[in-house]
């Protein structure tokens, strides 16, 4: 029986080495290539049978030698706040390694599928909750720009070379192992004995564990085509950021109550939720409550904290 081989961008990022382990779990070789480096168990543990350390580009996949049977592209920015302050290098992070992969699979692997993980943040200040797939797409950020024209290539490239693709729009992805963004940053804040926050407390986010996110991520490349179909990657339930402050503030044992500034950041949306109903089309759904995670990230963070 012939192994199915996966390329995974970006896979010594965090949702790239989930992916990287899922797939692995699940009988794919996995050759990934990325910034990053990696010793030989460590790759080993998560899944890899290869690792290139590269930049993403049409040249750097020709090289690999392997045509592939799945893409999941998983590099890129993946941070709304860098994006602001250097949007021109967002573009080439995202858009410009989209378009190479792309290419790639038009010129060199067009029975290839692609998993293209976008975000929420396509749709900028959600006008109903929960959002729709065919809501409308308003970003807010550079981040989310540049996420809606990978989006728009991988529509061009269905439409006009036959090249299959899917679309994840994921939400709030968190879990154990993730060492920057929200959570992280939180529990820093809180150890250190700084309760106070930016924002309101009510802005609300869908919190989707990582392990939730591979899950879905995996079960995307059975449903690739030129058509290009979309799905929400969330659980559907909305949570205010400071229930999560709290609840992290709790599990940590922090002294001091959790308290907001008021001062909203620029190109954070106010509310988000899924709607997954398109995802739960294919018997995907969300194993883990975000209050488990919230305590299991607690003492992820603890046992490994600076």
């Amino acid at each position: 029986m012939k192994v199915r081989r996966v390329f995974i961008t970006g896979s010594a990022g965090f949702i790239g080495r989930h992916a990287a382990l899922r797939f692995a779990e699940a009988g794919w070789a996995v050759i990934g290539l990325g910034h990053g480096t990696w010793s030989a168990d460590e790759a080993k543990l998560w899944g890899l049978a290869e690792w290139h350390a590269t930049d993403i580009s049409f040249d750097a996949l020709s090289n690999l030698g392997v045509v592939p049977d799945a893409i999941v592209h998983c590099a890129g920015s993946g941070s709304v706040g860098y994006s602001l302050f250097h949007p021109f290098q967002d573009f080439h992070r995202s858009a410009g390694t989209v378009a190479a992969v792309l290419e790639y699979m038009r010129l060199r692997a067009p029975a290839a599928r692609l998993v293209y993980l976008s975000s929420a943040a396509v749709y900028g200040h959600a006008r109903e909750l929960p959002i729709r797939e065919d809501a409308p797409l308003d970003p807010v950020s550079p981040y989310g720009v540049h996420k809606v024209i990978g989006e728009s290539l991988c529509r061009l490239y269905g439409e006009q070379y036959k090249v299959s693709s899917t679309v994840i729009r994921l939400f709030s992805v968190y879990g154990c192992g993730l060492a920057k963004q929200l959570w992280w940053d939180a529990c820093m804040k809180l150890c250190s004995g700084n309760c106070v926050f930016d924002g309101t407390g009510e802005e609300t986010r869908d919190w989707l564990n990582v392990e939730d996110a591979a899950e879905l991520i995996q079960q995307a490349v059975d449903h690739a085509s030129p058509d290009r179909p979309v799905v929400n990657g969330g659980t559907g339930v909305a949570s205010s950021i400071g229930q999560v402050l709290h609840e992290l503030a709790h599990a940590l044992g922090a002294r001091s109550p959790v308290t907001f500034s008021g001062i909203i950041r620029k190109g954070d949306p106010r509310h988000y939720a899924a709607d997954i109903s398109a995802a739960r089309t294919w018997g995907w759904f969300p194993r883990t409550d975000w209050t488990e995670g919230v305590r299991a990230y607690a003492e992820w963070f603890k046992a490994r904290r600076p």
